[in-house]
């Protein structure tokens, strides 16, 4: 029997007679990969899911507990995710991904985390506006995140991309390492214990499989040569997958995202930018928009340096994208719910004769 403790599991409440605990280690269109104390199962959703399911946030997703019903010699059937701990969303607008829903408004892409690892390579595709972005988001998450600037090797001097980055975020620990070469692996010893799990976010190619054969010692995900003409890899991630490291620890890796939606972020926000928004209570108005008002905080601050100017774009535009996303997810659902009283309007003309002629 194996111990799903091991895998970070935590019984919070008695599990149903018939039912067995399980963690979901990958997920390949609709079918799921299991790990439970009876070893590891394929499982699918019992069909409530998709019936009851306005939206993908109540599917099961890599990270998540779940309770099934084991089947020893077929599929066993996933009945309930257990509540997460911590979960990563991002905005999404495919309206068919993965077939869960005809219009989907946020995309889970991993749950149940201790640590996100941001991932940034330390050549071409460096750049803080973007980390930050994902900053807001590991944030609004539950997990604690982490900056790991990959690449080392292919720049002469990381430690003033280090500052950069220490400057921007100086609460959240950094670390500059090389996969190839193990330089730096040890700094991330500490985040990588027996029972804590990881997440990976991080833009195609930088290096996040590199650094999961390096941790797990072993070759288990394909990489690419990296392309001259922009010194990136091809991303080799095409679903999500929770693996097991020798230390005990687990990491979750997903496809990289060449957008990140920030997706009902506004407490990431504010955690990311409580040194922005200080200086609001100090306006003469409450209501001041920081533009042109007298009296304002912001404006004096931005003027004599007190509060950088790159530091409020950055909380500006961070501001905006989650305005935008929260004014598209609103006229979504009221789009659906007008598509829904057309349709049962519509029936209930029919049934009552009024289509004939």
């Amino acid at each position: 029997m194996m111990d799903l403790k091991t895998y970070g599991y935590t019984e919070i409440e008695a599990v149903p007679d018939g039912l067995l605990p399980g963690r979901v280690t990958e997920l390949r269109r609709e079918r799921f990969t299991v790990i439970t104390e009876r070893g590891e199962v394929t499982a699918v959703l019992k069909g409530t899911f998709y019936h009851s399911a306005e939206t993908r946030v109540e599917f099961p997703c890599v990270g998540d507990f779940v309770l099934l019903h084991y089947n020893e010699s077929g599929d066993s059937l996933i009945v309930t995710v257990l509540p997460r701990r911590s979960k990563f969303s991002r905005a999404d607008y495919s309206g068919h991904a993965a077939g869960y829903a005809k219009t989907v408004l946020e995309q889970v892409v991993a749950t149940n985390f201790d640590y996100v690892f941001i991932l940034s390579s330390l050549n071409w595709d460096f750049n803080v506006a973007r980390i930050m972005r994902y900053m807001t988001q590991a944030r609004q998450s539950g997990g604690q995140p982490v900056v790991i600037l990959t690449k080392a090797d292919l720049v002469e001097d990381y430690n003033h991309a280090l500052g950069e980055i220490t400057q921007s975020i100086p609460d959240v620990p950094v670390h500059a390492i090389c996969s190839h070469t193990g330089l730096g692996l040890n700094e991330l010893n500490p985040y990588l214990m027996p029972g804590k799990t990881v997440v990976f976010l991080g833009m195609s190619g930088v290096g996040k499989s590199s650094l999961l054969n390096a941790l797990i010692e072993q070759e288990v995900m394909k990489v690419q040569e990296i392309r001259e003409v922009d010194s990136r890899g091809r991303h080799t991630t095409t679903h999500r997958q929770l693996f097991m490291l020798p230390s005990g620890a687990m990491v979750i890796d997903t496809p990289g995202m060449r957008e990140l939606g920030l997706f009902d972020a506004d407490e990431g926000i504010r955690a990311s930018f409580t040194d922005v928004e200080e200086w609001f209570t100090q306006c003469r108005f409450t209501d001041c928009r920081h533009q042109a008002e007298p009296g304002c905080a912001v404006l004096a601050a931005l003027a004599d340096g007190s509060l950088s100017r790159e530091r409020w774009e950055q909380y500006v535009v961070q501001q905006h994208e989650n305005k935008y996303v929260q004014d598209k997810t609103s006229y979504l659902i009221d789009k659906r719910a007008r598509n829904k009283s057309i349709a049962m309007w519509s029936k209930q003309t029919k049934k009552n004769g009024g289509g004939k002629k």
